[in-house]
């Protein structure tokens, strides 16, 4: 009984933020004719009102960010075409983080180095956790197998641990940047704040419930090796 409580409060932990997350961006998705604008008109309007001309807005399919690097707003195609609350909130979001780039913010400029860093670990820890074995059965070096073993989960919990570092990041620009920013200029129906503020925790726990879920990579390696 014991174990079966664990194992569902485990699950729920890993899960749970991210059930959230989709639940939340979801429900505020409808109506879809929420607004007159959507979530690219709103992003240029806000964009161009922090004197941020530069900074481009495009649609992908690889999930809402602001690269820093090309400074452009990218936006999946609900938020990028779409009119719902859901959409707008979201695309301010993003220029929250245009906005720190643009202010010199620190945080930013960390977690871009970090992501960079993260994305080659990863692929490196699993190549490290196969390796392993191999190495242990040609060398009959256990104990070098074993610190290749830690290593390789340390390298893949990386990704994880940025996640989680650069969660007030996420933070400031939801609610430092783009709530401010909504409410001063009247963006949103006055009844749409409230909801908008769940939109925006979201927005700023979506990599945070991602990195929970990667653990689970975690666990598999470690179950693997214990079976």
């Amino acid at each position: 009984m014991h174990i079966v409580i664990l194992v569902s409060l485990f699950v729920a932990l890993i899960f749970g933020p991210s059930v959230w997350v989709t639940r939340i961006l979801a429900k505020y998705s409808k109506p879809t004719d929420r607004y007159s604008g959507s979530g690219a008109e709103l992003a240029r309007v806000l964009l161009d009102s922090n004197n941020m001309p530069h900074v481009t807005i495009e649609e992908t399919k690889s999930g809402d960010h602001y690269d820093p690097i090309d400074k452009c707003v990218r936006l999946t195609p609900d938020k990028y075409h779409g009119h719902s609350l859901t959409a707008v909130t979201v695309a301010a979001h993003e220029v929250g983080h245009a906005i720190q780039d643009h202010t010199g913010y620190t945080p930013l400029h960390l977690r871009t180095r970090l992501v960079k860093l993260a994305i080659p670990a990863q692929k490196l820890g699993a190549g490290i956790m196969f390796a392993a074995p191999v190495l242990v059965l040609l060398t009959k070096a256990l104990p070098v197998g074993l610190l290749m073993v830690l290593g390789g989960l340390l390298t893949l919990g990386f990704a994880t641990a940025v996640h989680f570092i650069t969660l007030p990041m996420e933070w400031d620009a939801s609610f430092k940047r783009a709530l401010p920013i909504l409410q001063a200029g009247n963006y949103l129906h006055s009844n749409d704040i409230r909801h908008a503020r769940k939109i925006l925790l979201a927005a700023a726990m979506t990599y945070v419930a991602a990195s929970l879920v990667s653990l689970l990579n975690i666990g598999r390696w470690w179950a693997i090796l214990r079976a």
